[in-house]
């Protein structure tokens, strides 16, 4: 029943993945057949960069093996990155020392806009984009025409919860409106400050990163649309952000949320929640490892559907996926040839299946959820994609046009200080309006209204 769950959700996805690079029958890596044959032929080597540490351990283990056995006398290396991951590509880019791989997932837009990705459409057969052609997204995986990355893993959003503090709380179940969300802090908070116990916490060190796995799922499921972008209109409306910026406000003046979250990394959330510190937070399904690998606990710790401002669903509760390895367009043409040979290895259906055995990540690719086994990983089941989840349309990128602040800066800096919340979002609607017709008069963005769309109806 799950694989037909997720086969039904990710319909969008299907595809054949790509086969895998050859292998030497013998097991021996291509520098040991060097030393053997007394040509000492010296390593390639190649730099892989990503944000994503709930999988560092186990990508660790097929770069090893991919160093192991290539034919190609290629090393890859491996770095993994805090939050500051964006910052770090930005100033490797601008001192020509970027990495010859990269996770463009997080910040996609943005590093498109600047260049930063080798098209993959030459390297790919025709074979192989017919199998990928139902995958690929405008601004996700394609931009400007060009294929730049494939897809590997998908995430889902959801309510994380420690059930054990909650008993103690008396709180009977998860909450599903924002008032009920507020209460629940309030309750464990209550009930556990002496031991240093708070019902609420996000990763605010990045306000944007904080809100995209919490206030944004909120409000897609309330029925409003990504990031105050209205696809009905065309428009940007930051006004249904009120309710729920209200709330998340409430929850801090009551002292709800855990103290120094002004600071608060993601990884040090997720160690304090695995120590039983945190009543409950929002995120994505890549939890699973997290507590699995690289903060196990004994917690009886759960998920639950993200709540919505009234509990009336009126929109699909928005996945993440369809991103994973792209080629840096500053790596000269052998280490480009030479990443391009890891991709395929990465990317081959073997090591996608495996990775979706592992419960690292849920599937996006149809042959792997039909060969694959169900993952036997704590709690995968609460995150396995159901009728209610969907990827969202991607939304006008105004950054590069954007004065003044973004809304996770404005909304994050209403709930530490206070102000006029109707005054931040009327100005956040214009600002960001205002950046987009620059955009669209730049021509860098065609948008048009959808008086159709339909948040329930999700294609």
């Amino acid at each position: 029943m799950m694989k037909r769950t997720i086969a039904f959700l990710l319909s969008l996805l299907l595809v054949i993945p790509i086969a895998a690079c050859g292998n030497d029958v013998n097991g021996n890596s291509k520098d040991e057949k060097s030393d053997e044959e007394g040509t000492n032929e010296q390593k390639l080597e190649i730099t892989y960069w990503s944000g994503d540490r709930h999988d560092a351990d186990y990508i660790k283990g097929l770069i090893e093996q991919f160093n192991q056995t290539n034919e190609d006398n290629i090393e890859v290396t491996q770095k993994i990155m805090s939050e500051d991951y964006v910052q770090s590509i930005d100033l490797a880019f601008s001192s020509n020392q970027a990495p010859d791989i990269l996770n463009p997932k997080f910040d996609f837009i943005n590093m498109a806009k600047k260049g930063y990705f080798e098209p993959l459409d030459d390297y790919m057969s025709d074979e192989m984009k017919e199998r990928f052609k139902d995958t690929l997204r405008e601004n996700a995986n394609v931009y400007n025409g060009n294929i730049v990355t494939l897809p590997n893993y998908g995430t889902t959003i959801r309510l994380v919860y420690n059930q054990e503090l909650f008993d103690q709380a008396g709180i009977d179940n998860p909450p599903e409106t924002l008032s009920e969300m507020v209460e629940a802090a309030k309750k464990i908070t209550e009930v556990g400050k002496k031991d240093g116990i708070y019902g609420f916490a996000l990763n605010f060190k990045n306000p944007m990163s904080a809100m995209e796995r919490s206030v944004r799922n909120i409000l897609q499921r309330s029925g409003y649309g990504v990031d105050g972008f209205n696809f009905k209109t065309g428009e940007y409306d930051f006004a249904g952000y009120k309710e729920v910026i209200t709330a998340f406000k409430q929850m801090y003046d009551d002292g709800s949320m855990l103290p120094g979250v002004e600071s608060l990394d993601i990884d040090p959330l997720r160690a304090q929640f695995a120590e039983g510190k945190i009543g409950m937070y929002l995120s994505y399904s890549a939890e699973m490892g997290v507590y699995e690998n690289q903060f196990p606990t004994d917690i009886d710790w759960k998920a639950a559907p993200v709540p919505t401002i009234n509990g009336e669903v009126k929109g699909k509760n928005g996945m993440n996926g369809g991103q994973w390895l792209a080629i840096s367009s500053q790596s000269d043409q052998e280490k480009k040839d030479a990443a391009w040979k890891f991709l395929n290895y990465m990317y081959s259906e073997e090591n996608l299946i495996k990775y979706a055995e592992t419960g690292l990540g849920l599937p996006v690719l149809q042959a792997v959820v039909d060969k694959m086994e169900e993952p036997d990983v704590y709690n995968y089941e609460s995150f396995v994609p159901t009728t209610d989840d969907a990827i969202w349309p991607i939304k006008p990128n105004v950054d590069g046009s954007l004065e003044g602040r973004k809304y996770a800066d404005a909304f994050w800096e209403y709930i530490l200080e206070g102000g006029n919340l109707d005054d931040t979002i009327h100005d956040l609607s214009k600002s960001y309006n205002d950046a987009l017709k620059k955009e669209i008069e730049k021509g860098n963005i065609n948008v048009s209204p959808d008086p159709n769309f339909d948040p329930l109806n999700i294609k």
